[in-house]
């Protein structure tokens, strides 16, 4: 990892303005909190990600495009760097028959997330650097033989970040509840804030059978320093599951959806049809994971589903799979937050066709419904 030298002057600054950073509660006491993940998508379209096998070997082969991408939200208002090993964790380091490059890609990983994190542009609140761990589709409750080689994953993925300097944890992605408790349990023997968000699948229950709402009523009493949901569901099945969730806890609440437009009838991203009039149709015959794109939140939608979940009284906000750096604008925006990217927001007075500056040529303003 290449770092950039630094004036004695300068590091002084960068040190003592890191040192006197606030810490995740605090900053959720205060205010909302914004969290750019589900990087999956985002690296994928950027050209650095196999679809699919999902695996971010991008912290490896392409370093420069991962810190890109984090600049990127940071400049966009996310307040913490999440490190990208989401599917980094070695039972799909062994799928994919690459399990020698496990500890390298976490600590990859990690390094370029604190460094971004330690980069924070002047005049805004310094970031958090969130070490991250996640689902490991091998947990069973009806079968727990590999179970405890889940929990051996938690624990060394934690490890690294704990070395490489991580402020908080993000536990994400649990459709089990017992695999989200071993999760929190490992992140907990840490020291470190923890975030613990689940994901349930369409059946709108723990794959265990607990409810969600019991679920993320357990993750408070184990010790969840903020408890949520994220991923598989955009936000017309995600509120309604959220305003149970405040309710019920007294603990910070987290909210991260999809930026897809599911449904009562679909409430996962998995099964969402594309019945917008598509010719082409996927070779695995669901627009998951591919074919997405009809089927997305507008910019709006997303603003409004942050500020109504800000307004029930959940600060630690953001968009999962799907999530750009316009929409994690509109995130902050939407919650009264003013970030380097405000300076770019739309500005519709000035098009061609639709403006209202004084300039605007009359004949194309008279044209704009004949477009």
């Amino acid at each position: 990892m290449n770092y950039p030298l630094f004036s004695l002057t300068s590091f002084l600054q960068v040190f003592w303005r890191n040192m006197s950073k606030k810490g995740l509660k605090e900053r959720l006491d205060q205010g909302p909190v914004i969290c750019a993940e589900g990087f999956l998508f985002e690296i994928e379209r950027r050209g650095y990600m196999s679809s699919g096998e999902f695996v971010p070997m991008v912290s490896l082969e392409h370093p420069e495009a991962l810190e890109n991408l984090h600049r990127d939200f940071q400049h966009a208002g996310s307040d913490i760097v999440q490190a990208f090993t989401y599917n980094g964790h070695r039972e799909k380091m062994r799928v994919i028959g690459k399990e020698e490059l496990l500890e390298p890609l976490n600590r990859s990983a990690l390094k370029i997330a604190k460094k971004v994190a330690l980069d924070t542009p002047k005049g805004i609140e310094p970031n958090l650097m969130a070490g991250n761990i996640s689902n490991s589709n091998i947990w069973n409750h009806k079968d727990t033989s590999q179970n405890k080689e889940v929990e051996k994953m938690f624990s060394e993925m934690v490890g690294w970040a704990v070395d490489e300097g991580a402020d908080i944890l993000i536990g994400e992605t649990f459709y089990y509840a017992e695999e989200a408790y071993a999760a929190l349990k490992a992140m907990k023997q840490s020291g470190l804030p923890s975030v613990i968000t689940i994901a349930p699948m369409g059946e709108n229950i723990m794959r265990d059978g607990v409810s969600i709402l019991d679920t993320c009523k357990e993750l408070e009493q184990r010790g969840g320093d903020v408890v949520g949901m994220n991923c598989f569901r955009g936000p017309n099945t995600m509120m309604p599951y959220l305003k149970e969730i405040r309710k019920a806890l007294k603990c910070h609440v987290a909210a991260l959806p999809i930026n897809y437009r599911t449904t009562k009838e679909n409430p996962t991203f998995f099964n969402l049809p594309d019945n917008n009039g598509c010719t082409c149709h996927t070779p695995h015959k669901t627009p998951f994971p591919t074919a997405l794109d009809p089927m997305q939140c507008n910019r709006y939608e997303i603003g409004k589903f942050a500020k109504e979940a800000f307004d029930l009284g959940i600060n630690y906000l953001g968009v999962c799979c799907g999530a750009n750096p316009m929409l994690i604008r509109e995130v902050a925006e939407a919650v009264g937050l003013k970030i380097p990217a405000s300076k770019y927001r739309e500005n519709m007075s000035s098009h061609f066709l639709f403006g209202t500056h004084e300039r605007i040529a009359k004949h194309q303003k008279d044209y704009k419904d004949k477009a």
